[in-house]
């Protein structure tokens, strides 16, 4: 006959939770120890370096391209604005020419 045991929490996973030793948390310190021996390597042959100096670079740098991009626009917007302009104020300049033209003959031709 075979007994059933009930069976102790997290023995089904296999994994020792809680433990200091669990082996989530060795590697965690092995990527942490990785990490902190590349950073120690890079700054023997980089140098530090200020990262406040290069955030405001890439600030500089985006907002240089951003104003670049807002001349393009606004220049393209006033290209435009001058083109439509240009179409209203000539047949405005052309209405009022034909309309003088207009009252000139019909002067002319009522004092003759």
């Amino acid at each position: 006959m075979i007994e059933e045991r009930p069976a102790a929490p997290g023995a089904g996973l296999s994994r020792n939770f809680g433990s200091p030793s669990a082996p989530g948390e060795a590697v965690e310190r092995d990527l942490e120890r990785f990490i902190e021996k590349r950073d120690s390597q890079r700054r023997q042959t980089e140098g530090e370096y200020d990262q406040e100096a290069v955030w405001r670079e890439s600030t500089r740098r985006y907002n240089a391209a951003r104003a670049e991009q807002m001349r393009e626009a606004w220049s393209q917007y006033h290209r435009e604005q001058a083109e439509r302009h240009r179409g209203i104020l000539e047949a405005l300049v052309a209405h009022h020419e034909q309309r003088a033209e207009e009252l000139m003959n019909g002067i002319s031709r009522g004092a003759a």
